[in-house]
């Protein structure tokens, strides 16, 4: 069966016996139906005083396009760990359409540990990218709109930072020519996809409503002719964007295919945003359950590294246990070995292509040594290939097991499940890589050459520029947020494996004051994905009585 087959035959419970699981009462629900819920606020008050359960973070390799099952994992270990008798939660971001309708498809998990109903998350859900959006956007149009009628905080048009958005792979909305009507003006600007925008990252790194107030306020929207920073507040409309983002700024709740509780909220890309789901879900999570196994998007040199040097940071986390999610087909693929052969034993592959998730382990044991390489199996793995990659991570000092969820949902991840409950009675040795008060090339440096192996880092004459009035105005002790492809540990996407003293190039740096970051855009990075030559969508298909499939 695929995926959306299995999620349709799901027997799913209500969503009141869920919450009930985590011993949330029915007044703080915002029901969706039967299946989904918004969760109040308030209920953080009334748990302010509960002891936080353990965290644990999911990563992975680089990802190929075979796709190595990150979420997959995720929610077998939390299935896993409720058949253990723990009260867990899984803490996940929610899917964008972007890539629902690009090259992925959906992002709910695969096989039998996927979370339910599939078809809604992936879609519309509960409209929080879609408030999102239009919040972005009425700030663009905000902006634009105090340019038209008379331009009082003389704002230069060659210098408006703040971007419109579209959760959609768009590649015609990277350059557009905004014009005034019969006012003679006009302006060159250009779309993020809106799981890129600064919006998103501020409802993910928003602690309350007043700091969600406070980020919106702090945008930087633009320069006025003196070179002056402008910023929303400047316009007066923060709680006019606020009030869109009232119920977005709530956790959704939902269910895995054996009910037990989940908590969506937030999706930023790893590649070009900060790739976690939000700080108000995971601290929720951590007053909810004993165990919270969230995910970072992407490999561990993106997802991870922004989870722990600024999720972490900022919100004051320590995650008691990294959980590097690989596969054999990924260990092959970074050998260079092609689709016909990857199913092929090939111990020689192996111990080529081994080097990437070297790379990983290496560096998330920068952070702690809390770490448990977890083996997504396929059915082509071999025991010889098995014992190879185990045989090597734990001589690297790592544990080591293999999940089997996408066949046996999680029932084939309880070994991994009680490693993580052993790791778990650790000591938390957690420490970020950088502090803040670095300087901003210093942080990006660090971050290269650490995570990524470079040997050395070429910034652009325009990204100095930026970084030096950066600087001047205060912002230089904000933490970076790297945008970068994810296939590779480089700014190359065709560069394989772990390759060392190679050179990176930071094309733009832009400042996301609101969120409290810096972006650093390298190589050819884009914040507006196009769609492939082959799309998902060709694969979906409606019938007359609205079932839907291909999507997946």
């Amino acid at each position: 069966m695929t995926d959306i087959e299995i999620n349709r035959k799901a027997k799913k419970e209500n969503i009141l016996k869920i919450a009930k699981k985590l011993d949330i009462e029915k007044k703080y629900l915002e029901c969706y139906g039967t299946d989904k819920a918004k969760i109040d606020l308030k209920i953080l008050n009334k748990l302010n005083d509960k002891t936080n359960g353990k965290l644990i973070l999911i990563t992975s390799t680089n990802p190929t396009p075979y796709g190595e099952g990150k979420t997959t994992m995720t929610i077998g270990i939390d299935d896993a760990m409720s058949y253990l008798g723990y009260k867990s939660l899984a803490v996940l971001r929610e899917p964008s359409l972007g890539p629902v309708f690009g090259i992925k498809g959906g992002a709910t998990g695969g096989g039998y540990s996927q979370v339910v109903p599939m078809e809604d998350i992936n879609l519309h859900f509960t409209g929080d990218i879609h408030a999102i959006e239009a919040c972005n956007n009425l700030l663009s149009a905000i902006i634009d709109n105090h340019i038209y009628q008379g331009n009082k905080l003389n704002l230069d048009l060659n210098r408006i930072e703040f971007k419109r958005c579209v959760d959609l792979n768009d590649r015609a909305l990277r350059n557009v020519l905004i014009k005034y009507d019969n006012k003679g003006l006009e302006r060159l600007d250009n779309y993020n996809i809106t799981v890129a925008s600064e919006i998103m990252a501020i409802l993910c790194l928003a602690k309350d409503l007043p700091d969600l107030k406070e980020k919106l306020g702090n945008i930087l929207i633009g320069y006025n002719k003196k070179g002056k920073m402008i910023f929303c507040k400047d316009l007066k409309c923060v709680d006019a964007l606020a009030i869109l983002l009232k119920d977005a700024l709530k956790p959704n709740l939902v269910q895995t295919l054996e009910n037990n509780p989940v908590i969506i909220h937030g999706g930023p890309f790893a590649n070009i945003a900060h790739g976690c789901n939000s700080i108000i879900a995971t601290k929720m999570g951590l007053k909810l359950a004993d165990y919270v196994i969230t995910e970072a998007g992407f490999g561990a040199d993106l997802g991870a590294e922004k989870f722990l040097d600024i999720k972490c940071q900022l919100a004051n986390l320590k995650p008691n246990v990294i959980v590097i999610n690989s596969t054999i087909r990924s260990i092959k693929y970074n050998a260079g070995i092609t689709k016909e052969k990857i199913g092929l034993e090939d111990l020689d592959a192996l111990e080529k292509g081994i080097c990437n998730l070297d790379a990983h382990i290496k560096n998330m044991q920068k952070y702690t040594k809390n770490i448990l390489v977890c083996l997504n199996k396929f059915t082509t793995d071999t025991d010889l290939e098995i014992a190879y990659v185990k045989k090597h991570c734990q001589e690297l000092g790592c544990k080591f097991q293999v999940s089997t969820s996408y066949v046996n949902g999680g029932k084939g991840a309880i070994e991994v499940a009680k490693e993580i409950v052993n790791l778990c009675n650790n000591q938390v040795d957690f420490k970020p890589l950088y502090s803040f008060d670095e300087t901003i090339i210093n942080k990006i440096n660090i971050i290269a050459k650490e995570i990524y192996h470079a040997g050395n880092v070429i910034v652009s004459k325009e990204a100095k520029e930026k970084i030096e009035l950066f600087t001047k105005n205060g912002f230089s002790n904000l933490p970076v947020c790297i945008a970068k492809n994810q296939y590779s540990l480089t700014d190359n996407p065709k560069i394989l494996g772990s390759p060392k003293d190679f050179t990176m190039t930071v094309q733009d740096v832009r400042l996301a004051s609101g969120a409290g970051f810096i972006i650093v855009l390298m190589g050819n990075i884009t914040t507006m994905p196009g769609l492939a030559k082959e799309p998902a969508y060709l694969k979906m298909k409606i019938s007359k009585n609205y079932k839907i499939s291909g999507l997946f």
